[in-house]
């Protein structure tokens, strides 16, 4: 029937326009890849010295056995869009991209061990940059990566949105919530853990 086959093209649309938005999700996190996003810095710091001194100021400090071995020229540093918000009294990030994507991601990983990063002795956090959609979907695992944090599974969230932790002398690695419901329904130990977070979240769906 003429209904049917307009309910059927309006399907596909959605379903061809949820490719769309993938793949432009998954373009913009690639040209991404190599970017650094530098969080609690006070505004206007670049302006005054420049952001390679800035970046270089940054490394010298928290990873003086870096310098040497990366390539500490900035190919663009900029801040992120404002967003109004007169209640919100936090800088906004600046984003740092490197010529090379290895570069980042040694600084990341020495920065996840060091754990407290400064620049002129004020706390700073640096992470991986994405698209504001991952940046949405990777802090939906908050309330759990802090449960997780707290009770030492030592929980990371990896490439793109997947959330990993260490049990039983395993990392294991969920793509979602649901697979980590699935997990964890045989695990009482962890399900009286997470319940609270799960829970809560199924009823906000």
């Amino acid at each position: 029937t003429a209904w049917r086959q307009a309910v059927w093209k309006y399907t596909i649309r959605g379903d061809q326009r949820k490719k769309n938005e993938a793949c432009l999700q998954d373009l913009e996190n690639s040209l991404k890849r190599a970017n650094l996003r530098v969080i609690g810095l006070k505004e206007e710091v670049e302006k005054e010295i420049g952001v390679e001194s800035l970046f270089k100021g940054i490394i010298t400090e928290n990873f003086p056995n870096l310098e040497k071995d990366i390539n500490i020229q900035v190919q663009e540093g900029y801040r992120t869009p404002s967003r109004f918000n007169p209640k919100k009294t936090t800088s906004r990030h600046l984003i740092i991209k490197l010529p090379k994507v290895k570069d980042k991601e040694r600084i990341l990983k020495a920065a996840r061990e060091k754990k407290q990063i400064t620049y002129n002795g004020a706390p700073i956090h640096l992470a991986a940059d994405f698209s504001v959609e991952t940046l949405q979907a990777r802090r939906e695992w908050h309330d759990i990566f802090k449960v997780l944090k707290e009770k030492n599974f030592y929980p990371r969230i990896v490439y793109l949105v997947k959330i990993s932790f260490k049990h039983e002398g395993e990392i294991k690695t969920f793509p979602d919530k649901q697979k980590l419901r699935d997990f964890i329904n045989t695990r009482p130990v962890l399900q009286e853990m997470l319940k609270g977070v799960l829970q809560s979240e199924r009823k906000g769906c």
